[in-house]
């Protein structure tokens, strides 16, 4: 497992841990060594990741071996069946779009993929979807909302892609395009930020009757490298650009921008994939039932009132 700077000292007492397992079963003095130093690897453990700064968070939510959308896809839902295309310019392969059960139900899921290895990277482009990507998530909006068909979506992208192609094919409209149909669909509707939630390209898939938030994933309007670079003309201050931003799942419970946060295993989901997809399910579901049980009206009004009431502040005098 790849270790970012700050884990440096866990993975150090990880090793000694893993070499003096290798002598511990017939030697009492090195199995109360072998007990110190995993008292000491917890208790370490604890300290690093109950007192993480913003910026250290991005990187447990950018972490290279943290699972991505496609392992939610195949070890969450049954019987994933993938809808490809836009139906007018290609397939963008950075948004997986497609139907599967989900204990039983049948749901839609729309999902950002960053890729596993760097040729699936490559072909993803990274998690940053084109216009085309958008078009495909509202052609499967249509279809959950025409059959009746719960929708998940599974967030994770830098941001939309910037490039010239994009932009000449409408990158701009496919976004707003996308949030409007979100505002318009009556069916229940689930979003996770499973990673990292970038700008409008995150939006263009998240506006939902609940949005919920791995609890090392981020948030944010722009990326603290976007940010430090626009402030201070300096991408390397990205680490108080983080701060400024306040892109935390906690942050965002407390603003209201996100309505739960998902518990991840200690330093992340990639530290426990399955105990990380097992609490995905299942705070995926409770949400998912308290949402159907509204009307489909009542829902609706709720969802955009819930948008609409976003950065609203009221002002006293004096």
């Amino acid at each position: 497992m790849r270790a970012l700077d700050f884990e440096r000292p866990i993975v150090e007492i990880e090793e000694q841990i893993k070499a003096l397992e290798k002598e511990a079963q017939d030697n009492k003095v090195v199995k109360q060594a072998l007990m110190r130093l995993k008292e000491r690897a917890e208790e370490l453990k604890q300290h690093i990741y109950s007192n993480l700064t913003r910026w250290q968070t991005v990187q447990i939510a950018r972490h290279p071996d943290r699972p991505h959308a496609v392992f939610y896809i195949h070890h969450v839902f049954d019987d994933f069946n993938e809808i490809h295309g836009d139906r007018n310019f290609r397939d963008d392969p950075s948004i997986i779009t497609g139907f599967a059960f989900l204990n039983g139900r049948k749901v839609a899921i729309i999902a950002e993929e960053k890729g596993q290895d760097t040729k699936d990277k490559i072909y993803r482009n990274f998690g940053m979807p084109h216009p085309e990507g958008y078009r495909k998530a509202m052609r499967l909006m249509d279809l959950a909302d025409r059959f009746n068909i719960p929708l998940i979506s599974l967030v994770d992208t830098p941001g939309a892609y910037p490039g010239i192609g994009a932009e000449e094919r409408g990158q701009s409209q496919a976004i707003a395009e996308s949030i409007r149909k979100m505002l318009k669909i009556k069916i229940p509707f689930v979003s996770v930020i499973i990673g990292e939630g970038g700008s409008g390209g995150a939006l263009a898939i998240a506006v939902a009757d609940r949005v919920l938030a791995m609890e090392y994933a981020i948030y944010s309007v722009i990326s603290p490298e976007g940010c430090a670079s626009i402030l201070w003309k300096d991408a390397k201050k990205a680490n108080e650009a983080a701060e400024a931003l306040k892109l935390t799942a906690k942050d965002l419970k407390e603003f209201g921008i996100i309505d739960d946060i998902i518990p991840e295993p200690l330093g992340g989901a990639h530290r426990d994939p399955v105990m990380a997809m097992n609490n995905f399910k299942e705070y995926v579901l409770k949400h998912l039932e308290e949402v159907e049980k509204l009307e489909p009206d009542k829902r609706l009004i709720l969802r955009r009132k819930k948008y609409a009431s976003m950065g609203s502040f009221i002002e006293k005098e004096g």
